[in-house]
């Protein structure tokens, strides 16, 4: 059970069409989303998980994770919640 609400739950197109095609990457993408639930932040800084920490307790900002699919080289996705808690998305940084 995680501290905070994701709100409705997106993602980009391309990620959509990536997780349509890959299977595999589909299943990174709902692992991550457990992950993120349970507050780990994966492939951040220190200083960006203890924001992240202190964005749940004081639960008005926005929440930025990053995690990085081990089976393809250089390739992340990033999973953002909304600081009003209204939606969380799943997209790779160069769509941010």
């Amino acid at each position: 059970m995680s501290n905070f609400s994701l709100g409705n739950l997106y993602a980009s197109r391309s990620v959509a069409s990536e997780a349509a095609e890959n299977r595999d990457f589909e299943n990174f993408i709902w692992r991550s989303l457990g992950r993120y639930r349970q507050s780990d932040w994966g492939d951040l800084s220190a200083a960006d998980k203890r924001a992240n920490d202190l964005a749940v307790q004081q639960g008005d900002l926005r929440i930025l994770a990053a995690y990085e699919y081990k089976a393809q080289p250089n390739l992340k996705i990033w999973i953002i919640t909304e600081a009003d808690r209204s939606a969380t998305t799943v997209i790779f940084p160069y769509e941010y």
